[in-house]
């Protein structure tokens, strides 16, 4: 009988880094179609709205590039701790902190111009998600915790302060006009704090989105070109090796953790500077982009480039569902269409990592012992 075994591969060959992602989306296409025709759906005419929607109607890519914006944040988030073998859940958390830092510094330095408000809430945006995401860290490096069950609690913890800031309080966050008092709401930001939109054209490009490219960037330097990336790769591969060679793997470990939550608390800063303008607690929660990042930085393999680039093609996946929602097309059926994408995507990505083997079982011969009379 055969046996089937899988074995991580030592060498990965580099037509598997372009087939496997290609058969993978070859395989959804297919597994949409019958799931389209067994719907009573023409699958011709339904992929033709899904592409039109996402990226070829007007306006099309500018909706794409507002849906990507988060996802390319938290997937960079993502994408930092893991390249170190660290596994930071919380970037949701800590994306709620980046907004409530960069909604604070803008009520409190709304007279100031454009230009200082956009530094300033980055860098609170940065301060806020990087400090709740050194938490996990700390508690990795010095009480050998696990970052995953504490980073994702940590979600619920930022969840439930986020709450409080706007309807369980009178807060600095919170409008205190008669209205709001009915029915709480937060502070809408001064003009000035609005960040701007590059236009090309019909495509507005957000001021957040260049900057999540330009993170990406700055990571790859880090990684590829500096000591401390390299130490940190290093450590991520055999911490044993990189303790008897002296590096500081403890602080390591809380700068990563500290540096993923900063990116995604960059992330929260651009949801304020660039669509929200106010602290909106249940439209923050509801699309759970912390928790999406993570598919988006493993099917990109933690490489920053490839985040931005696969951030973009699911917050385009995004913007086509939106789009075909209706009477005659379900939220749900969307909504499936979108998991067989992913499914098979981070299946196909298990084929770049393991590889398996079919052997067959040997009989192994009975020894035949005779007894003398």
């Amino acid at each position: 009988m055969p046996q089937v075994r899988i074995e991580k591969r030592l060498h990965r060959r580099r037509w598997l880094m372009v087939a496997v992602p290609l058969g993978s989306l070859m395989i959804a296409l297919i597994l949409i179609t019958m799931l389209l025709v067994a719907t009573g759906h023409p699958p011709v005419s339904t992929f033709r709205r899904l592409f039109d929607a996402a990226y070829f109607a007007d306006g099309a890519l500018t909706t794409s590039l507002i849906s990507a914006t988060p996802l390319a944040f938290t997937g960079l988030a993502a994408a930092v701790a893991f390249r170190m073998r660290l596994f930071n859940i919380g970037a949701e958390g800590q994306l709620y902190f980046g907004a409530i830092g960069a909604t604070g510094i803008a009520l409190l330095l709304h007279d100031q111009s454009t230009a200082v408000l956009i530094v300033a809430m980055v860098a609170a945006g940065a301060a806020l998600g990087a400090a709740w995401g050194a938490i996990p860290g700390l508690l990795r490096a010095f009480l050998h915790t696990n970052e995953i069950i504490t980073s994702l609690m940590l979600n619920y913890v930022a969840a439930l302060v986020l709450n409080y800031l706007i309807f369980d309080s009178l807060s600095y966050w919170r409008d205190t006009s008669p209205a709001a008092r009915v029915f709480p709401q937060g502070k809408v930001l001064a003009d000035a704090a609005t960040w701007p939109v590059l236009t090309l054209g019909s495509l507005g490009i957000p001021f957040g989105f260049l900057l999540a490219v330009a993170i990406a960037f700055g990571i790859w330097v880090l990684y590829t070109r500096t000591r401390f990336g390299f130490e940190a790769q290093v450590i991520g591969d055999s911490p044993r090796a990189a303790r008897y060679a002296g590096m500081r793997t403890r602080r390591k470990i809380v700068a990563i953790m500290a540096l993923s939550g900063g990116v995604a608390g960059v992330g929260g800063a651009s949801q304020i500077g660039d669509f929200r303008h106010v602290l909106d607690v249940k439209g923050m929660e509801q699309p759970g982009y912390g928790y999406a990042g993570i598919v988006v930085a493993a099917l990109a393999r933690y490489n920053p480039f490839a985040v931005v680039l696969v951030a973009f093609l699911l917050g385009g996946l995004q913007n086509a569902g939106y789009a075909l929602q209706g009477a005659d097309f379900p939220s749900g059926l969307v909504g499936v269409m979108q998991g067989l994408i992913l499914f098979a995507m981070l299946g196909g990505e298990l084929l770049v990592q393991y590889k398996v083997t079919f052997s067959r079982r040997v009989a192994r011969p009975h020894l035949e012992v005779e007894a003398s009379g």
